[in-house]
């Protein structure tokens, strides 16, 4: 069969780069192939439309195998992942039986967080009866109490006999308070960092030093960005330990990367594979042994794509985030339940998240293969142009001081914020789209009911201020400000309609109403939907008898010039008249008082804010 295979191929002559190029640029008549073609991406570097197999040539990391530095295609001999939940819980006895209940149901890494005043008792009622030789625990807890819980956990192993066989981590984050609050660490951190290594050293797979970039990620910071400051996080702790007396070794074996997941597929599943190849290359720099240069990640979706609004397009989100980190070969991963952002998960949304995972591993047995994306000429480019662009990120941050350096000054709080900025930009202009938040809202959809007054999902914050501070990270998730557009909506007690006066060109005129109905239905707008109507007086007349706040005339731009004077002359004031589109006679019909356009190019979020000023008050 083979041979038969080969002696096909053999009939066709090889076509070469130049060939498809040429093959190309007759297609796009005269079109730069740049321009039409070449993305350039967010994340600072360009991809191209096609590669080929001579594109794998000039790639340094071609050619390694799993399992061996520098890790480009994993650091273990399987893809099989641990299935993280975080439990949830009032009291230690109640935290226990979530925990218990998760793993009957397929968990086999569980992340806990404990109150300020736990007790060593309270921590066995915490663990009781939960197997830690096969599962995996994952501490947080108030900063100032880290190295006190890791002292009591340590010892608990060590009354259990279990300290050779526990996997776990303490998430011990100094940086936490400056990325959050923007105020320094209150104790010595060396000190501080040195106690807790003391506290967890007989323990050798307890992780305890904490990169935790999903933060980073949560406040809209681009792959290569998170990335670039998760190296230079680590690279300050390899720096302040092994400077304090540890080896680098001693040092690396205790870090853990806890990073985020975007929906960049390929991108997140090429980000994975550049990080363990450069944080092997930086541990290595230190004179650690091959062994020491593993880089440990535990991946969590992320918070900053997840929506309030159509809440179960939040599971298509977090299930090709999924799969990008589990393709990519991570250690753990923890699939955050789609109603997050507006109540506290419950059985049904934690379950769902659970099987997420289960699905991918039990049944679509993607724990089976090591490495699926090596040798793809796209996602090897992506890995190595990834890699390259965040390499040039750590080396500034060093360069500049460290990771800790910048912190203090509130630079990278700076850079991440602006990101975020920008792209909440993008999703305003539909450059980034939320699919049922800013295209395709479901008109008829209501929210204020289902949030839960006291709860926080972890996103959407702007933290207090304090006297001193530098600027700290903005958790504004990408839907927020076309949330609260709608929310405002809703809370006025009035619901604005929207008429579509279709006329004239078909495809057009309904083209331009699924467009406008999208548009507005952003904001919770009663939309009314029209096949099409046979004059101008016919449809202004239908839109009064339906009691339209706004009509939007929709037909095609060589038709504008007659049809919207005469629909704006025969509304005559009764209600907003917009134009759904920007035909080149806009500057003639702005001069007969005709203000309202909408088309692709005008930002959505800004438009609608003017609207609501308008409608609702």
């Amino acid at each position: 069969m083979a041979n038969n295979q080969e002696k096909l191929f053999d009939m066709f002559e090889p076509v070469s780069t130049e060939d498809w190029v040429a093959k190309i640029n007759v297609d796009l008549k005269g079109a730069d192939f740049n321009k039409k073609l070449v993305w350039r991406t967010n994340e600072g570097f360009n991809v191209m439309p096609f590669y080929r197999r001579s594109d794998l040539k000039e790639l340094a990391h071609m050619g390694t195998v799993p399992g061996q530095f520098p890790y480009v295609r994993g650091t273990k001999d399987s893809n099989n992942w641990l299935i993280r939940q975080q439990i949830q819980g009032n009291s230690p006895e109640e935290v226990n039986s979530e925990a218990r209940h998760a793993i009957d149901r397929g968990v086999d890494s569980i992340g806990i967080k404990l109150g300020r005043d736990i007790t060593a008792e309270q921590l066995a009622l915490v663990l009781q009866d939960i197997d830690l030789k096969k599962i995996e625990v994952n501490v947080s807890c108030c900063m100032g109490k880290a190295v006190e819980i890791a002292r009591m956990l340590v010892a608990y192993l060590k009354e259990k006999g279990l300290e050779n066989d526990f996997h776990g981590s303490i998430d011990f984050n100094p940086f936490k308070r400056l990325l959050r609050h923007g105020l320094d660490f209150p104790r010595d951190l060396k000190e501080e960092a040195l106690a807790m290594y003391e506290a967890v050293k007989d323990v050798p797979n307890l992780k305890c030093y904490a990169v935790d970039s999903y933060m980073l990620n949560n406040a809209g910071a681009y792959i290569t960005q998170e990335l670039g400051y998760a190296l230079a996080w680590g690279a300050e702790w390899m720096t302040l330990l092994t400077e304090a007396g540890l080896t680098p070794c001693e040092v690396a074996k205790r870090i853990k990367f806890n990073m985020g997941i975007s929906s960049n597929y390929f991108m997140e599943l090429a980000k994975f594979r550049a990080a363990r190849m450069l944080w092997a290359e930086i541990v290595k720099a230190y004179g650690a042994e091959d062994e020491c240069c593993k880089m440990t990640v535990h991946a969590v979706t992320s918070q900053f794509n997840q929506t309030i609004y159509d809440a179960h397009v939040n599971l298509l989100r977090s299930m090709t985030e999924t799969m990008s980190a589990a393709l990519a070969g991570v250690d753990s991963i923890e699939t955050l339940p789609f109603d997050l952002q507006y109540k506290r998960p419950d059985e049904f949304s934690e379950r769902i998240a659970r099987n997420q995972q289960l699905l991918l591993r039990e049944e679509s047995h993607l724990n089976k293969v090591v490495d699926p994306a090596g040798g793809s000429y796209y996602i090897e480019n992506l890995t190595a142009s990834i890699a390259k662009v965040a390499w040039e990120l750590f080396n500034k941050v060093e360069d500049e001081g460290g990771f800790l350096t910048l912190l203090k000054k509130g630079e990278i709080q700076k850079a991440v914020n602006e990101s975020g900025v920008k792209r909440h930009t993008d999703v305003a202009r539909r450059k980034e789209i939320l699919l049922g938040t800013n295209q395709y809202p479901n008109f008829n959809e209501k929210a204020l009911d289902k949030i839960e007054r006291d709860h926080d999902g972890g996103c959407g914050c702007h933290p207090e201020v304090e006297d001193g501070a530098v600027e700290s990270l903005i958790f504004d998730r990408a839907a927020s400000q076309f949330e609260q557009l709608r929310l405002d909506t809703e809370r006025s007690g009035k619901r604005p309609k929207v008429f579509m006066l279709t006329i004239g060109n078909l495809a057009m005129r309904l083209a331009r109403a699924q467009f406008s109905a999208n548009f507005f239905g952003c904001a919770g707008y009663e939309i009314i939907d029209n096949i099409g109507f046979d004059t101008v007086k016919e449809g202004v007349d239908a839109a009064i008898e339906k009691g339209a706040d706004v009509v939007v005339l929709c037909s095609s731009d060589d038709e504008y010039a007659t049809y919207a004077p005469e629909a704006f002359k025969e509304l005559d004031g009764r209600a907003m008249f917009v134009v759904a589109g920007a035909p080149a006679c806009m500057e003639e019909l702005k001069a007969q008082g005709i203000e309202e356009f909408i088309h692709v190019r005008v930002n959505v979020l800004d438009t609608l804010i003017k609207f609501n000023a308008k409608l609702l008050n």
